[in-house]
């Protein structure tokens, strides 16, 4: 049984669910739980606010800090449905094995997201392309100086009710200097490190006039990787290509629903690496069909311009009956129980 400390002043009247962008609102209450002397104490949830901390903290000296994203949705019946809660939770700890943190127990997961989401129920948006973001994070919290791995920590749970990532088609620049992760690093992992250390080149790119890079692989600049917020997919040769997971790329739950879904439809798919020197050439001649982005805050979004080596490529905005437009329907339609979920990938609360 989960102890709950409710707020006495709700700031849900502060919200205009109309304008909800990413972000911009974090929901009254939050999950804490805390690491000590070798095991998970119990979660407890608690009136959303500030957290004491030690400047010696060693997450903010030495890095050990992980967060995981996920979804909550309204269905069209009413009831609320988590989106792929155990994937997430193996993602969650496979990035905390490979920064030598404690892995959270299931229970502890699935237990805490249910008790929170039927605490702040009525933050769940049911708008069109809206829902309720999920941000499990953990960090190392011992108060030490020495390099060392941390033998304290703690886990929270907030939650955002949130409109689309993007609300556009999204232009993209092909990274040709910038790394943001190496074969053999922490880029499978979701580590606070890989999204500050891929803030400057971004931010080039957006004084540039683009949304997001495309990140290519660190020792050539070869491959496509992946962009900044998301996974990326093409449809290239009337076949849908996407780079092959590797220790440098993040196992997407949108991106591992999407090729499911691609199976089902009998779409031809592959997983491999794809060059950059490809997806030129698919522009030139046009057989780049369609690019977009896919991942658990971006959805699906449409790319309409790539720049490869100092040239705008344009690509022609999707139609309905295109791939990506039409799988997204899918998935939306799967999440608020419109159509069946074959797969069982809802926990339906």
């Amino acid at each position: 049984m989960i102890n709950i400390r409710t707020t006495t002043q709700s700031g849900i009247d502060k919200v205009d669910f109309t304008q909800l962008g990413f972000g911009n609102y974090i929901s009254d209450h939050m999950v804490v739980a805390d690491y000590k002397n070798g095991k998970w104490g119990a979660a407890e949830i608690i009136p959303y606010g500030d957290l004491l901390m030690s400047p010696a903290m060693l997450a903010l000296h030495y890095g050990q800090a992980v967060f995981e994203g996920m979804k909550a949705f309204k269905m069209e019946d009413g009831r609320t449905c988590l989106f792929r809660p155990q994937k997430h939770h193996q993602r969650l700890n496979r990035s905390l094995a490979r920064m030598c943190m404690p892995a959270i127990p299931e229970e502890l997961f699935i237990e805490s997201l249910i008790a929170l989401l039927e605490t702040d129920k009525n933050w769940i948006p049911n708008g069109e392309g809206d829902s309720l973001y999920i941000r499990p994070v953990v960090f190392a919290t011992e108060s030490r100086l020495g390099v060392k791995i941390s033998d304290e920590y703690k886990f929270v749970i907030m939650t955002s009710p949130v409109g689309p990532y993007f609300t556009k088609p999204v232009k993209v620049k092909v990274e040709e200097q910038y790394v943001r992760a190496a074969e053999g690093g922490t880029g499978f992992a979701k580590c606070a490190g890989n999204y500050g250390g891929a803030f400057y080149p971004t931010q080039l790119a957006r004084e540039q006039g683009y949304d997001q890079v495309l990140w290519t692989d660190a020792k050539e600049h070869k491959y496509i990787d992946e962009s900044g917020a998301m996974n990326v997919m093409f449809v290239l040769n009337n076949v849908l290509v996407t780079p092959k997971l590797s220790t440098s790329l993040l196992d997407g739950i949108t991106r591992d629903s999407i090729l499911h879904l691609a199976d089902e439809r009998g779409v031809s798919k592959e997983e491999r690496k794809v060059s950059v020197a490809e997806i030129e050439a698919g522009l030139k001649n046009k057989t780049l069909t369609e690019a977009f982005g896919v991942g658990t805050a971006a959805v699906v979004s449409t790319i309409q311009t790539i720049h490869i080596h100092g040239t705008d490529y344009p690509i022609p905005l999707p139609t309905e009956n295109s791939f990506q437009l039409s799988v997204k329907k899918q998935l939306q339609q799967i999440r608020k129980g419109i159509i069946a979920d074959r797969y069982n990938w809802l926990h339906i609360l």
